[in-house]
């Protein structure tokens, strides 16, 4: 029979004498047995030892049965009574998630001071009690600088920056003086709340209080501008700062991104190569992110080996960024070796994946997929349910989209927000069902905003409802009267039907108004440089090559059977015009420029900033058939794989 080994605290193992720093060196590094050679006796006339012991129950090489273990033996030494050994009892148990416990040890402790009351409300809100944790905090009969600190911080955690906000001001009222964990915490409250005047309050209370070279105080004042989009003072704040270091580079790139600027993050990023800074998890958070909005696959993959040399993949926030920078840049492929490389997979990753699916069309690989993490014991959260549905209503499949609907609150108690709502408006509306898309708008428990109308408005014009289209265009323009999208599709909807002084007042009220359509514009990447393309522009060097190459290329399809869709075309002129207005279009000339560039067999990669129309989308299928190319278009809501004169999309978009 094998023996059984001793436990932690019955284990006396003789021998020699160790130094006190070997001993706290070794509960440092969670080698508690050893730790206790020469120091059990030492124990009962030193409880003080205990707090070393404790802490290293927390290390990830212990479990809560040793910390069980040792708070028996402190029970049986008598030193449970002992105020610094309690605290750090409350300490352990609220690190290793045993709430109950905390509290009962809480509730026992004959003479608890306000370190106790620190100590079990961090521990709270660690453990998401916040409720608990506010009620503790209100009980307390003092308090001092840190429990407004704690209490500060777990409202900012939980998302609730108002009240975050006002405890700070009672807490500046009360006669405290904030540090730079509080200016810091309160900072993240105004950044939350986009609140730039309460910014700019604690701002100037910064420098009259001396904290502006503090560098935590001076990236979280960085990121309250730059999240308030205030971009320049941010990068001020930064400048200002004795030195540049990896939380302040980080705050410069998640400020870029966020306002926009991806090719300044990805700038910043080299920078802080260039001067030996070593990036961390969020630095390539960041830099994946900005590849992602730039649709750069080269700059991804670059940034892809980068991570792994620095031993980064593993976490899963940017294993979740690399799969949602692969299908943003055209590379499905490339997000499924990602997900399928990782040893273990959270919710973040399976809905990332999910999304990824769902975005390339292939709606029942996220169906297969999301089984699967159901089946492995994932818990599905909003986030994974709203990367389903829209992965349902952009592959047609109504049924499942209801289903997984219904699914969300009758079996795990989701309350479908009015993100998931408008994923079922939009596949019941691409289906044809208008009526019963309205229907569930007005019956929804939420407000519809312009969105929601627009998207039912978008699908009108797809199934030539133009009464429908009249009434929902004034509700859109009435919520939003800025949005230059639902005076187009008004437009549109009206030339659709010849009604061309029709057309002339929407275009007239957008000229009243001030409000610009976006133009259509579509960019390859060649070698690292991203070539952009738009109807007008003759500024590309090799335009006039390109124009030739085109026609070319436009009859050669039409041999095939390709016949421009003039109806695209909503302007009052004739068929032949119309023909040479859509030759033009932005997608058929990056297309064309990459054809040109490539060698022979190469997959092309076209970005779009708006919708495919449908005469480019049938002119690429037939381009697909006759180059016998791979072409993948990435719209604004999707992306399109021609190959073999087909689309992955099924002509459902």
């Amino acid at each position: 029979m094998a023996q059984r080994s001793p436990s932690v605290i019955t284990t006396l193992l003789s021998s020699r004498s160790k130094t006190d720093e070997e001993f706290i060196e070794r509960c440092s590094k969670g080698y508690l047995k050893q730790a206790l050679q020469g120091f059990l006796p030492r124990l009962r006339s030193d409880p003080n030892l205990f707090s070393h012991l404790l802490r290293g129950c927390c290390t990830p090489k212990q479990s809560l049965s040793q910390g069980q273990q040792l708070h028996a033996f402190i029970i049986a030494s008598g030193a449970s009574s002992d105020r610094f050994t309690s605290n750090h009892l409350l300490h352990m148990y609220s690190k290793l998630g045993q709430l109950q416990a905390a509290l009962a040890i809480f509730s026992r402790m004959p003479r608890k001071n306000v370190m106790s009351s620190n100590i079990l409300i961090g521990g709270l809100i660690h453990n998401d009690d916040l409720d608990t944790a506010r009620k503790l905090f209100y009980e307390m009969p003092e308090r001092n600088l840190a429990s407004w600190n704690a209490m500060v911080t777990g409202l900012t955690h939980f998302g609730l920056d108002e009240e975050g906000l006002g405890l700070f001001a009672r807490m500046r009222e009360e006669g405290f003086r904030p540090d730079q964990f509080s200016l810091a915490s309160a900072l993240r409250c105004s950044a939350g709340l986009k609140d730039i005047g309460s910014g700019r309050r604690i701002h100037s209370y910064i420098i009259q209080s001396g904290f502006e070279r503090d560098l935590c105080v001076g990236s979280s004042l960085a990121h309250m501008y730059m999240t308030c989009g205030c971009l320049e003072e941010g990068e001020k704040v930064l400048k200002g700062m004795p030195v540049l270091n990896v939380v302040s580079s980080n705050t410069v790139i998640a400020g870029r991104v966020q306002n926009g600027d991806s090719e300044g993050a990805l700038a910043h990023f080299r920078l802080m190569k260039a001067v030996g800074l070593a990036p961390d998890e969020v630095t390539f958070v960041g830099a994946i992110s900005s590849c992602s909005d730039l649709a750069s696959l080269c700059l991804g993959e670059q940034v892809h080996a980068l991570v792994i040399k620095a031993g980064a993949h593993s976490v899963v926030a940017v294993r979740s960024s690399l799969v949602s920078m692969y299908s943003r840049c055209g590379c499905l492929s490339g997000s499924v070796q990602v997900f399928h490389e990782s040893d273990d997979s959270d919710f973040v990753l399976w809905s990332a994946m999910i999304a990824a699916y769902g975005f390339h069309g292939q709606g029942l690989e996220a169906i297969e997929l999301f089984e699967k993490m159901v089946a492995a014991g994932t818990e599905p959260t909003h986030v994974t349910f709203l990367s389903l549905l829209y992965a349902c209503s952009h592959s047609g499949l109504k049924d499942k989209c209801v289903e997984y609907f219904n699914l969300m609150e009758q079996k795990y108690g989701l309350v479908p927000s009015l993100k998931h709502y408008t994923c079922v408006v939009d596949l019941l509306g691409r289906s044809g069902c208008l009526d019963e898309a309205e229907a569930l708008i007005r019956l929804m428990p939420h407000r519809a905003d312009a969105i929601i109308w627009k998207t039912l408005l978008s699908a009108c014009k797809t199934h030539n409802n133009a009464e429908m289209a009249e009434r929902l265009a004034e509700r859109v323009l009435t919520l939003d009267p800025r949005d230059s999208a639902s005076y187009v599709l008004l437009s549109n909807i009206r030339a659709l039907a010849e009604r061309w002084s029709d057309v002339s007042d929407v275009r007239r009220s957008m000229k009243e108004r001030r409000v610009k359509k976006e133009p259509g514009a579509s960019w390859f990447e060649l070698k690292g440089q991203v070539h952009q393309f738009s109807v007008g522009d003759r500024s590309h060097p090799r335009q006039r090559e390109i124009e030739v190459f085109l026609r070319e290329l436009m009859a050669r399809i039409r041999q095939c059977g390709y016949k421009p869709e003039t109806s695209m075309v909503l302007h009052d002129m004739d068929d032949e015009e119309k023909e040479c207005s859509l030759a033009q279009h932005s997608e058929k000339l990056a297309v064309a420029f990459a054809l040109m560039s490539l060698p022979a067999g190469a997959a092309i990669r076209i970005m779009k900033n708006l919708r495919v129309c449908d005469d480019c989308h049938v002119a690429i299928k037939f381009i697909s058939k006759v180059t016998e190319r791979e072409i993948v278009v990435r719209d604004v809501s999707r992306f399109h794989h021609f190959r073999d004169g087909k689309c992955s999309c099924g002509d459902y978009w």
